[in-house]
């Protein structure tokens, strides 16, 4: 992940008069403006230059980031590092391990299938798919940052003298403009350097999919492989069954997708905006300057967590939800492909290494929402789902994702014995699967929603 920080690139030294403080907006800053004391020359400059952040940093949706422009910036970088076209063979070898890892499932899970349209994808066609979903990410904690550098400029307790106001309204918008375009373009860049490393659709644990299409990409699949004296068709199987088995979740668990999805932006909302670097300018700026603004505004922005309760608890119930997703996919994945992979055991371990080094999924979040995504009790977790395969089948297992409420808290994977030997476990699950009563329609069905057992308000 490049070390870009939120706002645009300092020119490089071929580029104006070869300084960092040169003009990175083309406005002719650099040299000054004649007359710039004269404050209705001021206002016609902000006007100015609002009009042109208009185009870079608004959206046609209304939210606080262009998203066509974080799709052609994240393009750009993936373009950059060569993305070549599938190919019919790769194509073939995808569809095809794809299916033959949901044969081999059927054998551990009594989840169904999840995967209706088995997909290869390029890194490009991966942007295409997933930036739905980033864009729902994203927003929250973009509103955030604009909202939080628009009440920046207007010093202590968010005013201005009235005689600075009427003038500061335009600069302040100019402000937000940019800090969206500031979101936009870090976003664009941390996401086309994450298709670059991706090997499928569910591989950092969030369903970022359409509903039933579960996909590899070829060249994820041989970066993956590089280096590990494995043969290419049985990593890319391996890595087939654990894509197979998260669609299997996201299809047949209807409340894990919405609370997975929510987790992330209930922890993005509580995101602070560290304007450290940026307050003692923005206070002290001098509206007459317009050399002050380009600087201020071009300072570093940082994103730190508030140790709020609300923050604390956002935070354990996405580390815990994301492990008890990834302990049920390896614990599934292992029994599958036991007797059948030769090098299952080495390739599991292969995945365990690159999650807890901080793969790629973990730097793209902690760019884009301040969160270093790792799931720290994986191990417990698999260790739990293991244990309770033995003692329920993988029937009782299975049926614990019937309800959020049924699920091992973070608790329960620090003393695991405690919930296997839980009264909870010896509850009548087959009534979660019972007719709804008229009065409550559609309750427990995959279209639950507002209300229903399976939403993430009852988490």
């Amino acid at each position: 992940m490049g070390d870009t920080p939120f706002g645009f690139n300092r020119p490089s030294d071929d580029e104006g008069d070869g300084k960092p403080g040169g003009d990175p907006f083309g406005m002719g800053f650099g040299g000054g403006i004649p007359g710039s004391g004269d404050m209705n020359q001021f206002a016609a400059m902000l006007r100015q230059f609002a009009d042109m952040l208009s185009g870079m940093g608004s959206s046609s949706g209304g939210g606080p980031v262009n998203w066509e422009m974080v799709k052609n910036i994240a393009r750009h970088v993936v373009v950059e590092s060569g993305d070549p076209s599938i190919v019919a063979a790769e194509r073939t070898q995808v569809t095809e391990a794809l299916r033959l890892a949901d044969l081999w499932l059927d054998e551990g899970t009594v989840l169904p299938a999840g995967i209706l349209t088995p997909q290869a994808w390029s890194r490009s066609e991966w942007l295409e798919a997933t930036l739905p979903v980033w864009e729902k990410l994203v927003d929250p904690i973009a509103a955030r940052m604009v909202d939080t550098m628009g009440g920046a400029m207007g010093g202590p307790g968010g005013e201005l003298p009235p005689e600075m106001a009427a003038m500061a309204g335009p600069l302040i918008g100019m402000v937000k403009q940019m800090s969206g375009a500031m979101v936009g373009g870090q976003a664009g860049q941390a996401l086309g350097a994450l298709a670059r490393e991706v090997i499928g659709s569910a591989d950092i644990g969030l369903p970022l999919a359409p509903d039933g299409v579960g996909a590899l990409l070829p060249a994820g699949v041989a970066s993956f492989a590089d280096g590990l004296e494995i043969p290419t068709d049985e990593v890319r199987l391996y890595l087939a069954l654990r894509e197979a088995a998260h669609q299997r979740l996201f299809a047949h668990v209807p409340w894990l997708r919405p609370a997975l999805l929510s987790a992330v932006e209930d922890y993005a909302r509580g995101i602070k905006v560290d304007l450290s670097g940026l307050e003692e300018k923005i206070a002290g700026l001098d509206l007459s300057n317009p050399e002050a603004i380009q600087e201020a505004l071009g300072g570093e922005i940082q994103l730190a967590p508030e140790e709020t309760p609300e923050q604390k608890l956002a935070l354990s119930r996405l580390e815990t939800l994301l492990a008890l997703v990834e302990g049920w996919v390896g614990t599934v994945v292992a029994a599958s492909s036991q007797g059948r992979l030769p090098s299952a055991g080495s390739l599991a371990e292969a995945v365990r290494r690159r999650r807890a080094t901080g793969g790629p999924a973990e730097r793209t979040f902690a760019t884009l929402v301040g969160l270093e995504l790792r799931p720290r009790r994986l191990r417990e977790a698999e260790t739990l789902w293991r244990s309770l395969t033995e003692l329920k089948g993988a029937e009782g297992r299975d049926r614990l994702w019937s309800h959020p409420d049924l699920l091992p808290t973070a608790d329960d994977l620090e003393n695991p014995d405690s919930f296997l030997g839980s009264e909870e476990l010896e509850f009548d699950l087959s009534e979660l699967h019972q007719t709804p009563a008229p009065e409550e329609p559609g309750a427990n069905g995959p279209d639950a929603g507002e209300g229903g057992p399976g939403s993430p308000e009852d988490r």
